[in-house]
């Protein structure tokens, strides 16, 4: 089954709440929740405080999406503010630290996620197999929305597809960055069951419609 995770970081602020009833209400599968300290990615945007009342909006699984140096330091509280599943990024710390992160949002009964961006490559998620229920390939460089996607990404979303069925095909592969029925369709043929899509979710008139081309049923 392919999953559909809209970005809240292309909904209207304003009008949060309603712009996640929206999506679920469209057939969404996940929210997909982007934080971003400025220093990691040249941006910043929301956090714990705004992801406390998305959970008390919603019961979507929230997948949060750590853009952030040194995700160990918050990752606890991330897991108690609601997050189902929390992401983190290789390049964000060393290995032992990463490591260990992922360890404690198991712990804390959370699903642990790794992230990677395009210049890394996809070799680099084979340690972190074991320890892992989602991994996230950026199709983009973090940090906007709205990017063009990257095709040259490919065949790295079929070498992690290879890598996860030979360790455990439960694991979901995710990609993020300019996803629309057409580059969705892309990354499920290289493999990927886990779609993020925010612009082209949030500009469209009908969501619902919308996610159901994304989803390409």
């Amino acid at each position: 089954m392919i999953k559909i995770a809209p970005s809240i970081l292309s909904a209207d602020f304003i009008r949060l709440g309603e712009e996640i009833k929206n999506v679920e209400d469209g057939g969404a599968d996940y929210i997909h929740f982007d934080v971003m300290d400025g220093i990691f990615v040249p941006n910043i945007s929301v956090g714990i405080p705004v992801l406390k009342s998305v959970r008390r909006f919603t019961k979507m699984p929230l997948d949060v999406h750590l853009m952030i140096v040194r995700p160990v330091r918050y990752v606890s509280l991330f897991a108690d503010a609601g997050a189902d599943i929390v992401n983190i990024h290789i390049e964000a710390d060393h290995m032992k630290e990463t490591m260990r992160a992922l360890t404690l949002i198991r712990d804390l009964g959370k699903k642990p996620a790794i992230t990677i961006k395009p210049k890394t490559p996809g070799e680099s998620v084979l340690p972190y197999l074991s320890l892992v229920d989602l991994v996230l390939i950026m199709t983009v460089e973090p940090g906007f929305g709205g990017q063009a996607f990257m095709k040259e990404m490919l065949p790295k979303i079929s070498l992690v597809r290879e890598a996860i069925d030979k360790a455990n095909p439960a694991i979901e592969l995710q990609v993020d960055g300019g996803i629309n029925p057409g580059t969705a369709k892309l990354c499920v043929n290289a493999g990927a069951n886990v779609l993020v899509a925010g612009s082209d979710i949030f500009k469209s008139k009908d969501r619902k419609e919308r996610i159901r081309q994304i989803r390409g049923c």
